[in-house]
Protein backbone atom coordinates (compact mmCIF):
# COMPACT_ATOMS: atom_id res chain seq x y z
CA UNK A 1 0.00 0.00 0.00
CA UNK A 2 1.45 3.36 -1.06
CA UNK A 3 1.39 6.41 1.10
CA UNK A 4 -0.32 9.44 -0.30
CA UNK A 5 1.90 11.67 -2.30
CA UNK A 6 2.94 14.95 -0.84
CA UNK A 7 3.77 17.88 -3.04
CA UNK A 8 7.19 19.20 -2.16
CA UNK A 9 8.56 22.32 -3.69
CA UNK A 10 11.32 21.84 -6.12
CA UNK A 11 13.85 23.76 -4.05
CA UNK A 12 13.27 21.47 -1.06
CA UNK A 13 14.04 18.13 -2.71
CA UNK A 14 16.18 15.95 -0.45
CA UNK A 15 19.77 15.81 -1.36
CA UNK A 16 19.99 12.23 -0.22
CA UNK A 17 17.47 9.67 -1.38
CA UNK A 18 15.28 8.30 1.41
CA UNK A 19 15.71 11.31 3.70
CA UNK A 20 12.54 12.81 5.18
CA UNK A 21 11.57 16.38 4.67
CA UNK A 22 9.66 18.36 7.34
CA UNK A 23 6.22 19.23 6.15
CA UNK A 24 4.33 22.32 7.41
CA UNK A 25 0.57 22.15 7.28
CA UNK A 26 -0.98 25.49 6.43
CA UNK A 27 -4.51 26.32 7.58
CA UNK A 28 -7.38 26.21 5.25
CA UNK A 29 -8.13 29.39 3.38
CA UNK A 30 -11.39 30.07 5.29
CA UNK A 31 -10.12 29.15 8.77
CA UNK A 32 -9.34 31.86 11.34
CA UNK A 33 -7.12 31.16 14.31
CA UNK A 34 -8.38 32.62 17.63
CA UNK A 35 -5.98 34.24 20.13
CA UNK A 36 -7.02 31.78 22.80
CA UNK A 37 -6.17 28.85 20.53
CA UNK A 38 -2.84 30.41 19.68
CA UNK A 39 -1.90 30.65 23.32
CA UNK A 40 -3.06 27.12 24.15
CA UNK A 41 -6.04 28.00 26.37
CA UNK A 42 -9.69 27.36 25.78
CA UNK A 43 -12.05 30.32 25.18
CA UNK A 44 -14.20 29.35 28.16
CA UNK A 45 -11.21 29.33 30.49
CA UNK A 46 -9.96 32.62 29.10
CA UNK A 47 -13.21 34.50 29.53
CA UNK A 48 -15.13 32.83 32.39
CA UNK A 49 -14.23 32.85 36.08
CA UNK A 50 -15.60 30.70 38.88
CA UNK A 51 -18.37 32.24 41.08
CA UNK A 52 -16.32 31.75 44.25
CA UNK A 53 -13.34 33.62 42.84
CA UNK A 54 -15.37 36.49 41.41
CA UNK A 55 -16.07 39.17 44.06
CA UNK A 56 -17.83 42.34 43.07
CA UNK A 57 -16.19 45.63 44.08
CA UNK A 58 -19.45 46.78 45.73
CA UNK A 59 -19.44 43.77 48.05
CA UNK A 60 -15.82 44.40 48.98
CA UNK A 61 -16.57 48.06 49.73
CA UNK A 62 -19.41 47.27 52.17
CA UNK A 63 -18.24 47.30 55.83
CA UNK A 64 -19.05 44.53 58.25
CA UNK A 65 -21.35 46.77 60.31
CA UNK A 66 -23.46 47.49 57.26
CA UNK A 67 -23.89 43.78 56.56
CA UNK A 68 -24.77 43.14 60.21
CA UNK A 69 -27.40 45.88 60.16
CA UNK A 70 -28.93 44.40 57.01
CA UNK A 71 -29.05 41.01 58.72
CA UNK A 72 -30.79 42.48 61.78
CA UNK A 73 -33.31 44.32 59.62
CA UNK A 74 -34.11 41.16 57.67
CA UNK A 75 -34.59 39.16 60.89
CA UNK A 76 -36.76 41.93 62.29
CA UNK A 77 -39.08 41.72 59.29
CA UNK A 78 -39.14 37.93 59.50
CA UNK A 79 -40.34 38.17 63.10
CA UNK A 80 -43.71 39.50 62.01
CA UNK A 81 -45.83 42.39 63.29
CA UNK A 82 -45.25 41.47 66.95
CA UNK A 83 -41.67 42.69 66.57
CA UNK A 84 -42.82 46.33 66.64
CA UNK A 85 -44.16 46.26 70.23
CA UNK A 86 -41.12 44.20 71.21
CA UNK A 87 -38.92 46.94 69.74
CA UNK A 88 -40.78 49.61 71.72
CA UNK A 89 -40.39 47.58 74.92
CA UNK A 90 -36.65 47.18 74.30
CA UNK A 91 -36.18 50.93 73.74
CA UNK A 92 -38.06 51.79 76.94
CA UNK A 93 -36.10 49.21 78.93
CA UNK A 94 -32.75 50.46 77.63
CA UNK A 95 -33.68 54.06 78.43
CA UNK A 96 -34.70 53.20 82.00
CA UNK A 97 -31.54 51.18 82.62
CA UNK A 98 -29.30 54.02 81.41
CA UNK A 99 -31.18 56.61 83.50
CA UNK A 100 -30.99 54.49 86.67
CA UNK A 101 -27.29 53.80 86.12
CA UNK A 102 -26.60 57.53 85.98
CA UNK A 103 -28.75 58.16 89.08
CA UNK A 104 -27.07 55.50 91.22
CA UNK A 105 -23.64 56.63 90.05
CA UNK A 106 -24.49 60.12 91.26
CA UNK A 107 -25.86 58.64 94.49
CA UNK A 108 -22.50 57.01 95.12
CA UNK A 109 -20.70 60.36 94.74
CA UNK A 110 -23.31 62.13 96.89
CA UNK A 111 -22.63 59.89 99.88
CA UNK A 112 -21.05 61.73 102.83
CA UNK A 113 -20.50 59.30 105.74
CA UNK A 114 -17.98 61.58 107.47
CA UNK A 115 -20.51 64.37 107.61
CA UNK A 116 -23.09 62.00 109.07
CA UNK A 117 -20.67 61.10 111.86
CA UNK A 118 -20.13 64.79 112.60
CA UNK A 119 -23.90 65.31 112.88
CA UNK A 120 -24.25 62.45 115.37
CA UNK A 121 -21.28 63.76 117.35
CA UNK A 122 -22.89 67.19 117.59
CA UNK A 123 -26.17 65.61 118.77
CA UNK A 124 -24.33 63.62 121.45
CA UNK A 125 -22.79 66.85 122.69
CA UNK A 126 -26.26 68.41 122.88
CA UNK A 127 -25.63 70.92 120.08
CA UNK A 128 -28.64 70.32 117.84
CA UNK A 129 -28.16 73.69 116.19
CA UNK A 130 -24.72 72.65 114.93
CA UNK A 131 -26.14 69.30 113.83
CA UNK A 132 -28.85 71.07 111.83
CA UNK A 133 -26.27 73.36 110.25
CA UNK A 134 -24.09 70.42 109.21
CA UNK A 135 -26.97 68.54 107.61
CA UNK A 136 -28.40 71.57 105.79
CA UNK A 137 -27.91 71.74 102.02
CA UNK A 138 -26.51 68.22 101.66
CA UNK A 139 -27.35 66.00 98.69
CA UNK A 140 -26.99 62.82 100.72
CA UNK A 141 -30.44 61.26 101.30
CA UNK A 142 -29.55 60.32 104.88
CA UNK A 143 -28.46 63.86 105.74
CA UNK A 144 -31.56 65.34 104.12
CA UNK A 145 -33.75 63.09 106.24
CA UNK A 146 -31.81 63.98 109.40
CA UNK A 147 -32.10 67.70 108.67
CA UNK A 148 -35.86 67.36 108.27
CA UNK A 149 -36.09 65.50 111.57
CA UNK A 150 -33.96 68.05 113.45
CA UNK A 151 -36.13 70.91 112.22
CA UNK A 152 -39.29 69.18 113.50
CA UNK A 153 -37.93 67.59 116.67
CA UNK A 154 -40.20 69.66 118.93
CA UNK A 155 -43.40 68.91 116.98
CA UNK A 156 -43.40 65.46 115.39
CA UNK A 157 -39.95 63.96 115.05
CA UNK A 158 -41.05 60.48 114.04
CA UNK A 159 -43.54 61.74 111.47
CA UNK A 160 -40.98 64.09 109.91
CA UNK A 161 -38.43 61.30 109.62
CA UNK A 162 -40.97 58.95 108.04
CA UNK A 163 -42.05 61.51 105.45
CA UNK A 164 -38.47 62.41 104.52
CA UNK A 165 -37.43 58.76 104.29
CA UNK A 166 -40.44 57.97 102.11
CA UNK A 167 -39.49 60.75 99.69
CA UNK A 168 -35.92 59.47 99.40
CA UNK A 169 -37.02 55.87 98.87
CA UNK A 170 -39.47 56.97 96.19
CA UNK A 171 -36.70 58.77 94.35
CA UNK A 172 -34.45 55.73 94.56
CA UNK A 173 -37.17 53.36 93.34
CA UNK A 174 -38.17 55.50 90.39
CA UNK A 175 -39.06 53.53 87.21
CA UNK A 176 -38.68 50.18 88.98
CA UNK A 177 -42.36 49.52 88.34
CA UNK A 178 -41.73 50.13 84.63
CA UNK A 179 -38.84 47.66 84.61
CA UNK A 180 -40.92 45.09 86.46
CA UNK A 181 -43.64 45.46 83.85
CA UNK A 182 -41.16 45.09 80.99
CA UNK A 183 -39.69 41.92 82.49
CA UNK A 184 -43.17 40.39 82.52
CA UNK A 185 -44.41 41.87 79.24
CA UNK A 186 -41.49 40.97 76.95
CA UNK A 187 -41.86 37.15 77.20
CA UNK A 188 -45.61 37.47 76.74
CA UNK A 189 -45.08 39.41 73.52
CA UNK A 190 -42.63 36.74 72.38
CA UNK A 191 -45.23 34.08 73.14
CA UNK A 192 -47.79 36.04 71.15
CA UNK A 193 -45.37 36.10 68.22
CA UNK A 194 -44.95 32.35 68.54
CA UNK A 195 -48.68 31.80 68.34
CA UNK A 196 -49.14 34.09 65.34
CA UNK A 197 -46.23 32.43 63.54
CA UNK A 198 -47.64 28.95 64.11
CA UNK A 199 -51.07 30.07 62.96
CA UNK A 200 -49.50 31.40 59.79
CA UNK A 201 -47.65 28.11 59.21
CA UNK A 202 -50.73 25.95 59.78
CA UNK A 203 -52.80 28.11 57.46
CA UNK A 204 -50.77 26.82 54.51
CA UNK A 205 -51.18 23.16 55.41
CA UNK A 206 -54.77 23.04 54.15
CA UNK A 207 -53.84 24.01 50.61
CA UNK A 208 -53.44 21.37 47.94
CA UNK A 209 -50.06 22.71 46.91
CA UNK A 210 -47.93 23.05 50.01
CA UNK A 211 -45.65 26.08 49.91
CA UNK A 212 -42.59 25.02 51.88
CA UNK A 213 -41.18 28.53 51.95
CA UNK A 214 -44.38 29.93 53.45
CA UNK A 215 -44.47 27.28 56.18
CA UNK A 216 -40.83 27.83 57.12
CA UNK A 217 -41.44 31.57 57.14
CA UNK A 218 -44.13 31.16 59.78
CA UNK A 219 -41.88 28.96 61.90
CA UNK A 220 -39.09 31.53 61.62
CA UNK A 221 -41.51 34.24 62.72
CA UNK A 222 -42.43 32.21 65.81
CA UNK A 223 -38.84 31.49 66.81
CA UNK A 224 -37.52 35.02 66.21
CA UNK A 225 -40.29 36.65 68.23
CA UNK A 226 -39.78 34.23 71.12
CA UNK A 227 -36.02 34.74 71.14
CA UNK A 228 -36.34 38.53 71.12
CA UNK A 229 -38.91 38.53 73.93
CA UNK A 230 -36.81 36.28 76.15
CA UNK A 231 -33.66 38.28 75.39
CA UNK A 232 -35.27 41.56 76.43
CA UNK A 233 -36.64 39.99 79.62
CA UNK A 234 -33.20 38.66 80.57
CA UNK A 235 -31.59 41.99 79.75
CA UNK A 236 -34.06 43.87 81.97
CA UNK A 237 -34.17 41.34 84.82
CA UNK A 238 -30.51 41.66 85.85
CA UNK A 239 -30.48 45.47 86.33
CA UNK A 240 -33.95 45.33 87.88
CA UNK A 241 -32.73 43.01 90.65
CA UNK A 242 -29.61 45.11 91.11
CA UNK A 243 -31.55 48.37 91.46
CA UNK A 244 -34.04 46.70 93.81
CA UNK A 245 -31.21 45.60 96.08
CA UNK A 246 -29.81 49.15 96.05
CA UNK A 247 -33.17 50.52 97.14
CA UNK A 248 -33.34 47.98 99.97
CA UNK A 249 -29.87 48.99 101.16
CA UNK A 250 -30.80 52.67 101.09
CA UNK A 251 -33.98 51.94 103.03
CA UNK A 252 -31.93 50.15 105.68
CA UNK A 253 -29.51 53.09 105.94
CA UNK A 254 -32.38 55.56 106.34
CA UNK A 255 -34.10 53.41 108.95
CA UNK A 256 -30.89 52.98 110.94
CA UNK A 257 -30.08 56.69 110.88
CA UNK A 258 -33.65 57.65 111.82
CA UNK A 259 -33.70 55.24 114.76
CA UNK A 260 -30.36 56.49 116.07
CA UNK A 261 -31.44 60.11 115.71
CA UNK A 262 -34.73 59.51 117.48
CA UNK A 263 -33.11 57.64 120.38
CA UNK A 264 -30.42 60.27 120.87
CA UNK A 265 -32.88 63.18 120.86
CA UNK A 266 -35.25 61.43 123.26
CA UNK A 267 -32.35 60.70 125.60
CA UNK A 268 -31.41 64.37 125.63
CA UNK A 269 -35.00 65.40 126.39
CA UNK A 270 -35.24 62.94 129.31
CA UNK A 271 -31.99 63.95 131.00
CA UNK A 272 -33.15 67.40 132.23
CA UNK A 273 -36.38 65.90 133.63
CA UNK A 274 -34.49 63.23 135.53
CA UNK A 275 -32.11 65.82 137.00
CA UNK A 276 -35.02 67.98 138.09
CA UNK A 277 -36.73 65.01 139.73
CA UNK A 278 -33.60 64.10 141.69
CA UNK A 279 -33.18 67.66 142.95
CA UNK A 280 -36.77 67.79 144.20
CA UNK A 281 -36.38 64.44 145.97
CA UNK A 282 -33.19 65.47 147.79
CA UNK A 283 -34.58 68.90 148.65
CA UNK A 284 -37.75 67.57 150.26
CA UNK A 285 -37.76 67.94 154.09
CA UNK A 286 -37.80 64.75 156.12
CA UNK A 287 -40.79 65.94 158.13
CA UNK A 288 -42.82 66.33 154.97
CA UNK A 289 -41.89 62.84 153.93
CA UNK A 290 -42.86 61.35 157.21
CA UNK A 291 -46.09 63.29 157.35
CA UNK A 292 -47.00 62.05 153.93
CA UNK A 293 -46.47 58.51 155.12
Amino acid sequence: MQSPATNVPQGQQPAVPGASIPVTLSPAPGAVTSPAAATGTSPAAATATSPSAAVSPAAEAQPTGFLASNWLISKFHQGGPVMWPILIVSIIGLTVVIERCFWWTGRWFRRDPKRIEKVFTAIEQGDTTEASRLSRGSRDPVLRMMWNGLNHQHTSLQGALQVAAGIEIKRAGRFLVVMDTLVTLAPLLGLLGTITGLIRSFSFLGNEELAVQAVTGGIAEALIATACGLGIAIFALIPFNFFTSRVSNLEFELQTAATNLEVMLEAQHKEPREHRGVEIEHGTPASATRSSI
